[in-house]
């Protein structure tokens, strides 16, 4: 295969293949991806500016009967550290998000079998019509949960908590969309076709979602390309439908092995294989609106590169971090320091909300 047809494809708007990505993955310098990748981000976004969003990861308990074995996060109910948090919390995060000009909650927990269907209908009417926060809330693993509980399917279930006041849906729990992979990694969650099937339901009833991968835990470079393939065949059905219910951004980041039974026995990824990773997936998700850059996990310096590697956007300032963090790996800023980020990699920063609209005061200054 010509890398230089795989070029000419790209910069035509066509559409690539899964060999046509497998063949960047091996043969494209790093610097062809960057011009790749930023064709297709500048046709997606402004070419000139950059996203942020101001929000709040809340994990709402840490009770979790997953056990995923590169979680260092989740406890069991008798620990001494396990949680669920109450509303006066709750209401008190929210408040503290609001004032430095925060928007929603990034909410999002682990599989608590004490908790009941209504504490999670409370949990998300109290926070959106009560404290005024979006919620961009529960993971798929989350979404059977509560549909096991309750009774009302995965579409009955995501209504509801629509009609109480939930805005969007994470797309945690991805990890790599390949079943051997995760039956190695997660043998107590859910398959590739689960995970699909409440993004599935989630666009069918109008929600806007977002697709992530967690790469770097031992799959292959074409079992990456795979996982690119279901959220774009995905989002092509969802934007068939005309709802309003889609795929609004993708993020890519590295498995962070530190205080998981992984850490010292897998490759550490590196710098340069996320850039590589973010910019093909840019080229191969041409339906994707937004790509987000992983300075989180990454860093500020590689966080900044990955805006001249497809990305449009720089995620949240990380007001509150928990899971990533518990594995050794966490960064924050404030948003001053977060808009000089953007501006030193020469791009123009704004704020938005958790699905990618202006935040008024923000985006006419």
């Amino acid at each position: 295969m010509s890398l230089k047809a795989v070029f000419d494809k790209v910069t035509a708007n066509d559409r690539i293949t899964t060999e046509e990505a497998q063949c960047l993955f091996k043969e494209a310098s790093l610097l062809e991806l960057s011009k790749l990748a930023t064709i297709v981000r500048n046709r997606n976004a402004h070419a000139k500016r950059v996203s942020y969003v101001i929000d709040r990861n809340v994990n709402y308990t840490n009770v979790c009967d997953i056990h995923c074995t590169f979680c260092a996060f989740h406890r069991n109910a008798n620990a001494a550290d396990s949680y669920v948090l109450e509303l006066n919390e709750l209401k008190q995060k929210a408040i503290e998000t609001k004032e430095i000009g925060g928007t929603g909650f990034l909410l999002q927990g682990g599989v608590n079998p004490e908790l009941s269907w209504d504490y999670y209908l409370n949990l998300v009417s109290f926070l959106s019509n009560n404290c005024g926060i979006w919620v961009h809330g529960f993971s798929p693993v989350e979404i059977q949960h509560m549909a096991k509980i309750n009774g009302l399917g995965l579409e009955g279930t995501l209504k509801t908590l629509k009609d109480v006041g939930l805005g969007s849906l994470p797309g945690g729990g991805a990890e790599i969309l390949v079943d051997s992979i995760r039956q190695k990694i997660s043998p107590h969650k859910s398959g590739t076709a689960d995970w699909v099937d409440v993004m599935e339901a989630a666009h069918s009833v109008g929600l806007y979602t977002t697709g992530t991968m967690m790469y770097g835990i031992t799959e292959t470079t074409f079992e990456r390309i795979e996982h690119l393939l279901i959220l774009r065949n995905q989002q092509d059905r969802a934007l068939s439908r005309k709802n309003g219910g889609y795929y609004t951004a993708f993020i890519a980041w590295p498995f962070q092995s530190g205080n998981t039974v992984f850490k010292g026995k897998i490759h550490e990824t590196t710098d340069v294989e996320y850039l590589r990773i973010i910019a093909i997936a840019r080229i191969f998700l041409d339906n994707f609106p937004h790509i987000q850059s992983s300075w989180v996990t990454m860093g500020h310096k590689t966080g900044q590169m990955a805006l001249h590697y497809g990305c449009d956007d720089m995620g949240s300032l990380m007001i509150e971090e928990n899971v990533v963090s518990s594995a050794g790996t966490a960064y924050k800023v404030n948003r001053e320091e977060i808009e000089r980020m953007i501006g030193q990699a020469g791009f123009e920063p704004w704020q938005r909300d958790n699905v990618y609209k202006p935040i008024p005061h923000i985006a006419t200054r």
